[in-house]
């Protein structure tokens, strides 16, 4: 059996640079493990609309399902924070753009 190497064009942070970036100031794409893709609001149903958009864009952007391994909802009563704080967990292989990279390599 061999190994096959596949190369991928990442950035500093691990993610390949057509994914499509979380629109709103306070969403972002955490670290490893499980790279947490954040969507803070003080309106849930906003946050979670971001949330729902930036997938679409994502599987779009990715030609497949991306893999969302868990959904997390908190929340923060700290006075000036985002009260809510909706975390899709995902592979950390799909958001770096691997399946494209295997389709290209086709």
């Amino acid at each position: 059996m061999t190994e096959e190497t596949i190369q991928l064009e990442l950035d500093d942070s691990g993610l390949a640079p057509g994914l499509p970036a979380p629109a709103h100031p306070r969403d972002q794409v955490q670290d490893v493990p499980y790279r947490p893709v954040e969507f803070r609001d003080d309106d849930l149903p906003a946050a979670l609309e971001r949330c729902a958009k930036w997938l679409r864009q994502a599987q779009e952007w990715l030609g497949e399902p991306l893999d969302v391994l868990a959904i997390h909802l908190d929340y923060d009563d700290r006075q000036g924070s985002p009260y809510y704080d909706v975390k899709l967990l995902c592979n950390e292989e799909d958001l770096a753009g691997v399946p494209i990279a295997i389709r290209n390599k086709k």
